[in-house]
């Protein structure tokens, strides 16, 4: 195990995620008042401009009126309770943003904003950041990879060190709960959560248990993947390559109601 630490997991994670087709940026280099920052301060968890250029390339017949509205219902989700304002979110990525504008002529015209391009993974901007850092009421977090899908924050990958005494894929998972709690507003349009500790890896999504954060061991989704193969590897590949992303974040991902409260689970 010497040398086998939670850095080096992380680099892995990270040309993994490259060779399945994401960006890598280090959070570093992106952060306020750096030459390529890419967000005004550290409480914004969406790439605004990234967003911005998404709903102009995908909505090309829609007046900027129109855009703004949806980039404001997106980056300013309603609710108390992080589940429903997650649900709330995940509809407006499947279905669309309904928003309003004034026409040429004056008249108040209604239009569906399309955010993702399900029918074409190349027509988003896929982008995998190591050690973003997020503060919200005086909470600061750094979550170790973050997958923005045009702008938006929508997979968080944590990692615990493998060498360090003690530590388990669960503390990782217990990071994730710190997270949570910490800086709600980066889980508002999450889709999926994964820890690892660099062997095994577990999936699950936001408000479930440890008990549902479950393996995730086929590539293809017809076939178990190779056993000598990382679980995180498996995870990348299986799940985060950018066409299983989208079919994931669209058809595998539902809401219930259980008994009045409202629970997200990964079909």
């Amino acid at each position: 195990m010497s040398g086998f630490t939670e850095s080096v997991v992380e680099q892995a994670e990270l040309a993994w995620l490259e060779n399945v087709g994401w960006r890598v940026r280090s959070g570093a280099g992106i952060a306020p008042g750096e030459p390529a920052a890419e967000r005004d301060d550290y409480g914004q968890v969406v790439l605004g401009l990234r967003l911005h250029d998404a709903l102009a390339r995908l909505n090309p017949a829609l007046p900027a009126e129109a855009l703004d509205d949806a980039f404001r219902k997106l980056t300013r989700p309603e609710g108390v309770d992080p589940v429903v304002r997650n649900r709330a979110l995940h509809r407006l990525l499947v279905d669309g943003v309904t928003v309003e504008y004034r026409d040429a002529g004056g008249s108040i015209r209604g239009a569906q904003t399309r955010v993702i391009d399900f029918d074409d993974p190349a027509g988003n901007d896929w982008l995998a950041v190591n050690q973003f850092s997020v503060v919200e009421n005086k909470h600061s977090r750094r979550p170790d990879v973050l997958l923005f899908v045009n702008g938006l924050p929508l997979a968080v990958l944590e990692l615990k060190n493998p060498a360090a005494e003690n530590a388990t894929i669960w503390s990782a998972f217990q990071q994730l709960q710190t997270y949570e709690a910490g800086v709600p507003t980066l889980f508002a349009p999450n889709a999926l959560l994964a820890v690892s500790d660099g062997v095994e890896a577990r999936v699950g999504t936001l408000g479930a248990g440890r008990e549902w954060f479950k393996p995730w061991r086929t590539i293809t989704g017809e076939t178990l993947a190779d056993a000598h193969l990382p679980e995180l590897q498996v995870v990348i590949a299986g799940l985060c390559a950018p066409r299983r992303f989208l079919d994931l974040l669209r058809d595998f991902i539902v809401f219930e109601d259980d008994g009045g409260r409202i629970v997200k689970k990964m079909a």
